[in-house]
C-alpha cells in the first residue's frame, strides 16, 4: 500500500473527473467511443468488486453484463424505452441473478468457482442463441428504441446525450461503491479477502459477506450492460461471450485490482493500446497486443494504479 497525501489524492481525483467532463467539449467527434470506454470501465469496476475486493475468482462475468443488456433491450422492444427505469429494472435483474448464482459460487474453492462462472456464462450464451425469436440470436437484438432522457434530451448519432447520461450514472455508482467499500461492511469484506480463517474465528459471516459482494458486483455489471444496450440500441451475443469476460479481466489487470480506479484507467489504457496496435498492423495487431500485455503483467506489478501511486508518493516526498 502507498501512503498518498489526501490533498494530492483529492486533486488527482478531481482532475480525473474534470477531464472526463471536459471531453464533452474537447472531443465532440469521439463521444460515442468515449461512452463505450466509460461503460467498459464500469464493467471492469464491477469485476473488481468480486475479484479485487472479495477475492472471488470469476472468468464468466459477462453473464451479468449480457443479462443486463438483454433485459434493457427487451424492455425497450416491448414498448417501454424510458432509460432510467430500464436501467433500474436491469440492475434488479442482474442483482437477483447474481444472488442466485452466489450460492453456488461461494461454496466452492477457487478452481470450482472458475468452472462454475464459465459454465453460467456459456449457459446464458447458449440460451440467448437458441431463443432467437426473443433475443435475435446470432443477428442480435435489434429495433431497440431509447426514449429521450427526462423526456427532453434525445439520444442522437453524435452521442452527446449518451455520454452525459453514461458519465452521470458511472459517477453515481462509483461514489456509492466507494462509500460501501469504506463502510464497516466493506472493511469486513477486505478482511475476508486477506485472511478468511481469521475472519471466521472472529465470528464474521464470511459466506454472507461474499454473497453480498458477488450480488453487488453482478448488479453493477448489469447496469453497464443496460447502458450499452440503451446507448448503442443493439445487443449482440458477444455481450454474453467468454471473450467479453476475458477482455474485461485483462482490462482490470492492466488498471490494477483492488482499486476502484483500476477498472476505469484500465479501460482507457486498453482502448488506446488496442487502437495503436491495430493502426500499426491491420493483420497481426493482436500479436503485438498480446506481447505487450504479457510484458506488462511481468513488469508492471499492480497495474497502472500502482504506478501512479508510486509516482504520487515520490512527488509528495520531494
Amino acid at each position: 500500500m502507498f501512503n498518498i497525501s489526501p490533498r494530492i489524492l483529492g486533486v488527482a481525483e478531481g482532475a480525473f473527473w474534470a477531464g472526463l467532463l471536459a471531453c464533452y467539449f474537447l472531443l465532440p467527434n469521439s463521444l460515442p467511443l468515449l461512452t463505450q470506454i466509460l461503460i467498459v470501465g464500469l464493467f471492469a469496476v464491477s469485476l473488481d468488486i468480486a475479484l479485487g475486493y472479495a477475492g472471488i475468482l470469476t472468468v464468466g462475468h459477462a453473464a451479468f453484463f449480457g443479462a443486463g443488456a438483454y433485459v434493457a433491450g427487451l424492455l425497450s422492444k416491448s414498448g417501454w424505452g424510458e432509460p432510467v427505469s430500464g436501467l433500474l429494472v436491469a440492475a434488479v435483474a442482474g442483482g437477483v441473478l447474481g444472488y442466485l448464482c452466489s450460492w453456488l459460487i461461494v461454496r466452492g474453492a477457487d478452481l470450482t468457482r472458475l468452472m462454475i462462472t464459465i459454465g453460467i456464462c456459456l449457459l446464458l450464451y447458449e440460451l440467448a442463441n437458441r431463443f432467437g425469436g426473443l433475443t435475435g440470436g446470432a443477428d442480435g437484438l435489434q429495433g431497440i428504441e431509447t426514449w429521450p432522457l427526462l423526456g427532453v434530451l434525445k439520444f442522437d448519432l453524435y452521442g452527446r446525450t449518451a455520454y452525459v447520461y453514461t458519465l452521470v450514472v458511472v459517477a453515481m455508482l462509483f461514489a456509492g461503491l466507494r462509500v460501501f467499500l469504506r463502510s464497516p461492511l466493506g472493511l469486513a469484506l477486505k478482511g475476508v479477502h486477506e485472511n478468511t480463517r481469521r475472519m471466521q474465528a472472529l465470528g464474521s459471516p464470511v459466506g454472507a459477506r461474499l454473497r453480498l459482494a458477488y450480488t453487488a458486483s453482478a448488479l453493477v455489471a448489469a447496469v453497464a450492460g443496460a447502458l450499452m444496450a440503451q446507448t448503442t440500441q443493439f445487443v449482440g451475443l458477444d455481450s454474453l461471450s467468454f471473450d467479453k469476460s476475458a477482455e474485461v479481466l485483462i482490462i482490470l489487470i492492466l488498471g490494477g485490482t483492488g482499486r476502484l480506479y483500476g477498472g476505469l484507467l484500465g479501460a482507457i489504457a486498453y482502448t488506446l493500446i488496442h487502437d495503436s496496435f491495430s493502426q500499426l498492423d491491420a493483420r497481426y495487431w493482436m500479436l503485438g497486443l498480446g506481447l505487450f500485455l504479457v510484458a506488462f503483467v511481468l513488469l508492471g506489478r499492480g497495474g497502472l494504479t500502482a504506478w501512479l501511486s508510486r509516482a504520487f508518493v515520490v512527488r509528495s516526498r520531494s
